[in-house]
C-alpha cells in the first residue's frame, strides 16, 4: 500500500508540473483556479463559476475573519488563498505538490500585493509539515482524489486543526452505487486504483474526530463544469495547439467526456462538505 501511495503522489506531481498540464489549466481556467465551478447558466465563463465556488464555500465557515488561520491543501495556483486573504484579511498557508504551480502562485501573490498574508509551501498533504492544532480552518478543492491514502489525509487534517476547527472541501468522487468497471477508464486516466464516495468521507472523518455539519450534493455542477471545459477546449483548440501537444489535448477531451458521461449516468458525485472537529 505504501508503494501505491507514493506512486499516486509522484504521478500527481509529475502531471501538474508538466508543461502541457500547466499551460492547459492556466489558460482554460483563467490562471486562478483548478476546480469545479458553480454555474448559474450553462454558458457562463469558467472563471466566474470557479470564483463563485470559493465564495460559496467561504460562506459555510463560521467566524472567518482576519484572525483566522487557514490551510489550503492542494492549493493549485492559489486563487482560493488570494480570495480569502483579500476578502477576509486572514493568513493562509497553501500546501501544494506542484512546484511549477507554486512558483506561479508566489508570483501572483506578489503582483496582487498579498504575499504578506500567504505562505506557499511545497509539500504533500498525506504528511503535512505542520505542528498539531495549528489551523482554525482546513480547505481543499478537488485535490484529495489524487491520494491513494485518503484516510491519512483526513487524519492529518484532524491533527493540524485546533480543538474547534473546521474542514471545508470538495472532491471528485464515485457515487455509492457506481460499478467498478464503469469507473476504470477514469481511474486509468488518473492513474489511481480507487475513488472515494461521499459516505467514505463522512465515515472516515468521523473516525478521525471530525463531525459532519452538512454536505450539499451538486453533481449537476460537475457535469456542467466539464461540459464547459470541453467546449472551451474545442473552441480554442487551434490556439492551444500552439503551446500544448495534440496528444495531450486529445487525451484531455476524451477524459472530459468520461467525466460528463459518468456524472450524467449517476456514477460520479461532487459536492461541498463542511465538518467541524
Amino acid at each position: 500500500m505504501v508503494e501505491a501511495e507514493n506512486k499516486a503522489v509522484s504521478t500527481a506531481s509529475a502531471y501538474y508540473d508538466s508543461t502541457d498540464a500547466d499551460t492547459f489549466y492556466y489558460e482554460v481556467w483563467g490562471g486562478e483556479d483548478i476546480h469545479v465551478g458553480l454555474y448559474q447558466s450553462h454558458d457562463e465563463a469558467i472563471f466566474d463559476a470557479s470564483s463563485r465556488t470559493k465564495a460559496t464555500m467561504a460562506g459555510y465557515i463560521e467566524g472567518l475573519n482576519e484572525n483566522s488561520r487557514v490551510l489550503d491543501i492542494g492549493s493549485g495556483y492559489g486563487g482560493t488563498a488570494r480570495y480569502l486573504a483579500k476578502t477576509y484579511g486572514c493568513k493562509v498557508v497553501a500546501l501544494n505538490l506542484s512546484k511549477v504551480q507554486n512558483e506561479r502562485h508566489r508570483q501572483m501573490n506578489i503582483e496582487q500585493g498579498l504575499d504578506h498574508l500567504i505562505e506557499v509551501v511545497d509539500g504533500n498533504f498525506e504528511d503535512m509539515p505542520f505542528l498539531d492544532s495549528t489551523f482554525d480552518v482546513v480547505w481543499s478543492q478537488d485535490a484529495i482524489l489524487h491520494s491513494e491514502a485518503r484516510s491519512n489525509v483526513i487524519s492529518e487534517v484532524s491533527r493540524v486543526l485546533d480543538g474547534s476547527g473546521q474542514f471545508v472541501f470538495t472532491d471528485l468522487m464515485q457515487s455509492g452505487s457506481a460499478p467498478a468497471d464503469v469507473l476504470q477508464p477514469i481511474l486509468d486516466r488518473l492513474q489511481l486504483e480507487s475513488m472515494a464516495s461521499p459516505d467514505y468521507y463522512m465515515q472516515t472523518s468521523q473516525q478521525h474526530g471530525i463531525n459532519e455539519v452538512r454536505y450539499d450534493e451538486m453533481t449537476n455542477q460537475l457535469v456542467t463544469h466539464y461540459t464547459r471545459v470541453l467546449e472551451e477546449t474545442e473552441t480554442h483548440e487551434a490556439k492551444l495547439k500552439q503551446s500544448i501537444t495534440p496528444q495531450y489535448l486529445d487525451n484531455m477531451k476524451s477524459g472530459l467526456q468520461r467525466w460528463i458521461d459518468g456524472g450524467n449516468d449517476g456514477h460520479l458525485s461532487w459536492g461541498i462538505f463542511h465538518f467541524r472537529k
